[in-house]
Parts: structure tokens; sequence; C-alpha cells
């Protein structure tokens, strides 16, 4: 059983380690064009990953430090918008990983369920930084601005989400890496997923 622990604990630990690797990775694809980077939400696929995968503690972290590392690193994204993000990052892998690991069957409606919230979640906790962080200086953070940020320019990276982590996911449960979870169905129940 303790052994069994162990292992558990490496393998989340290397997985979280891989996804922060990644998210310092995937933003130079898309950061030769600030717009399309902006749009296409690059640190967000390894962060919700690591939250369904690892578990909404190792979601959570890996959320809150990939983009201040990847600021102190890089130089990229600013320092406020590093600070917004981490804040966002951390509520998406958290409440992915926590939703994820407590749905009665994991399966692709499960998944679908579960990132949609993080994304609604995450959005919330983003608008609520910037208020916070820009009313330190003095600036106004706006319901448009609100709007514009978190969903307007965000949908093509929503988008990606929605097609691509389910597919990994997938991929994972296939090659047997991380297999979708049934629980034990009562004899009366079916599985609906």
């Amino acid at each position: 059983m303790e052994r069994n622990r162990l292992r558990q604990y490496v393998k989340n630990l290397v997985l979280a380690a891989m996804f922060m690797a990644l998210g310092l990775v995937l933003p130079f694809l898309t950061g030769q064009i600030p717009q399309v980077g902006a749009m296409m939400l690059p640190m967000h696929l390894p962060v919700l990953l690591c939250g369904l995968v690892c578990g909404w503690q190792y979601g959570g972290l890996v959320g809150f430090v990939l983009p201040l590392l990847r600021h102190t690193l890089f130089g990229m994204p600013p320092l406020i918008t590093a600070t917004a993000m981490a804040f966002e990052l951390a509520a998406y892998g958290m409440v992915a990983g926590f939703l994820y690991a407590r749905s009665r069957w994991q399966c692709l409606r499960a998944l679908y369920r579960c990132l949609i919230a993080a994304m609604i979640a995450g959005r919330l906790v983003w608008g609520a930084a910037c208020v916070v962080l820009l009313g330190l200086g003095k600036l106004e953070f706006s319901w448009q601005a609100f709007l514009s940020g978190a969903v307007l320019s965000a949908i093509p990276g929503i988008v990606l989400q929605l097609l691509v982590i389910p597919a990994v996911m997938v991929a994972m449960d296939r090659t047997g890496l991380v297999p979708f979870r049934k629980r034990e169905a009562k004899p009366a129940e079916e599985p609906r997923c």
C-alpha cells in the first residue's frame, strides 16, 4: 500500500513537472504574434491537463507558479498580467482537478462539465484579480474590459481547449496511462457516459 502511494506521488510529481515545462515552451509557438498568443491561451492547456491528470493540488500549484516563472525566466507575460494569470490558472487547475476527481464517472461528459466549470471559475478569478491589481494602481477595470479579455478575445483558445484536452484525455485512456475511472454502479443503475 505504501509503495503504491509513493509510486503515485512520484508519477504525479514527474507529470506535473512535464506540464510545467510544456507550459513554459508552448507560448513560444504563438509568441511571435502577441495577438495570436493572447487568443490561443497556450499556458492554459497544460494547467488544465495537470489538474485533470495529477489532481487539484498539483494543478493549482502548477497553475500559480507557471506564469510567474515564465515572467521571471523570459520577461513575458508582463508582471501584472502574470500575477492575474497566476490566480486564474491556479483556479483552472484546482477546479478542473477537484470536480473531475469527484465525478461519479470519469468520462467525456464529466470531462466537459469539469472543463466548462473550470473555465468559468478561472475567468471570474481573473476578473477579480484584475480589479484588485489595477485598483492598487488607481486604474479602472470595467465590465467591457472583462468581457473583452475573458470571453471575446479568448474564444479561439476556449474552442482549442474544448477540442484538444478531451482528445488528449481519450488518448491517455486508450494507452492506459490515465484510464477513465468508473465507480461501482448499483445493480439497478448504468453509467450514463
